[in-house]
């Protein structure tokens, strides 16, 4: 009998010219995106906000009763009766309105106090024995006293951090039972994003830092420090990320102009008109601009990821694929991207705006008008700046993994040779 010999389908070893490109690759994305987050980083030390709130005039809204204080507790029942009567206990007029008062439990101890519910939250949602609220207490303020028609309790809002707790570690727990360290560094970064918003973003526009800088150089730290942390350190992740400051870039230049020429200001927003007359260095108009930048920031880089992702993975089961048939492939997936995502971004900000919706169609506008008036045109910019953002960051990353897939020379790991694989003639 002849000596058997074996075959294997392993890949051959790189050659010194495909480790020579590997090398070259991987020096052109580090020379690419070193740079750029250098820079970033050195303009987010020079535009950091001082914190000052100096020429800031926030009036609260009980800031004409001294002595009130904020207090919570537990609804114990629910009554109707004559508003007036309500309102002390030594005024017993049968006349006027009914008004919505709660007993309420406080949480500091003592007997049960009876809070006015608002109007529009017994219509809308309702109070019901057992839900935890907080309310405005007067008894100590000044006036108050000498005035029985003058509610004594008022209630402020309810008290909902048990349920949202819950919601988040439920949330948490379902992340990282699915996709767990990845779906634990991905919450950590989300902390980390939000911590950037919070001391870098939200000041700056108050202190009226040039918005559109402010929102390119937050959303791409928070980026970089999202992509690598929860993806770790490769060509594919920085090849997402060069993709998503792409995207970031298309979106920010869209939205600069729109938010001009479409003359966004906020309209029929309470809080538009808040902030635009506590400080002359807060601009509507800019931190709309900010918002349809910063909004974009999840799919964007939901999508990016994703199609880099795909590269690989394509690449991987078959390696030898030309460059053209590599980026085809992989456009297809991306097609079914962008129109999942694209969805998913109309119906998100139709979501948010459904009492604006419901007040446009119930004035009968025609829909092109409704479409475009002060109410709608905000979250129309937003879905259409987005949109497009999104819709060009995909091939762009798509060609960006392809080319730098096909120059690391990625291959398959090797597979042990099995039984079936050696022959015996």
């Amino acid at each position: 009998m002849g000596a058997g010999h074996g075959h294997s389908h392993a890949e051959p070893d790189p050659s010194p010219r495909a480790k020579a490109l590997r090398r070259r690759a991987n020096r052109l994305l580090l020379a690419v995106l070193v740079p750029l987050t250098l820079l970033t980083l050195a303009t987010m030390v020079l535009m950091w906000p001082s914190g000052s709130r100096e020429g800031i005039t926030l009036t609260s809204p009980y800031s004409g009763a001294p002595g009130a204080t904020f207090e919570s507790g537990k609804i114990q029942s629910v009554i109707q009766e004559s508003c007036t009567q309500g309102t002390s206990q030594n005024t017993q007029s049968p006349g006027g309105s009914n008004c919505t008062f709660a007993f309420t439990e406080p949480d500091k101890g003592g007997s049960p106090v009876k809070v006015i519910i608002n109007p529009d939250v017994v219509k809308s949602h309702g109070v019901r024995a057992g839900d935890k609220i907080s309310y405005l207490d007067l008894t100590s303020s000044s006036g108050v006293a000498d005035s029985p028609a003058t509610p004594r309790y008022i209630f402020v809002d309810f008290v909902r951090t048990l349920p949202i707790l819950l919601l988040a570690v439920l949330y948490s727990l379902v992340v990282i039972a699915v996709a767990r360290w990845r779906g634990l560094r991905a919450l950590i970064g989300l902390v980390g994003a939000f911590a950037v918003l919070a001391g870098f973003v939200l000041p700056g526009l108050v202190e009226g830092k040039p918005p559109l800088l402010l929102a390119l150089v937050g959303s791409t730290v928070i980026m970089i420090g999202m992509l690598y942390f929860a993806h770790g350190f490769s060509a594919r992740t920085s090849t997402a990320l060069l993709g998503t400051m792409f995207g970031l870039a298309i979106t920010a230049a869209l939205a600069a102009w729109s938010t001009d020429a479409a003359n966004l200001w906020g309209a029929g927003s309470s809080e538009a008109s808040t902030l635009s007359n506590i400080s002359g260095n807060i601009s509507i108009s800019d931190i709309i601009l900010c918002g349809l930048i910063i909004s974009g920031l999840g799919v964007l880089n939901d999508v990016t990821i994703a199609q880099s992702s795909s590269v690989w993975e394509l690449h991987e089961l078959a390696p030898g694929t030309s460059a053209r048939n590599l980026f085809t492939s992989a456009m297809r997936i991306g097609r079914d991207h962008i129109a999942s995502t694209v969805y998913t971004i109309a119906f998100a900000y139709a979501g948010t705006a459904l009492p604006i919706m419901i007040l446009v169609m119930l004035h009968n506008r025609p829909l092109g008008e409704a479409l475009t008036s002060a109410e709608m045109s905000e979250e129309v910019v937003r879905t259409l700046v987005g949109s497009v953002g999104l819709v060009l960051a995909i091939p762009v990353t798509t060609l960006l993994a392809v080319l730098v897939v096909k120059a690391t020379g990625i291959r398959k790991p090797v597979q042990p040779a099995t039984p079936k694989d050696i022959t015996v003639p």
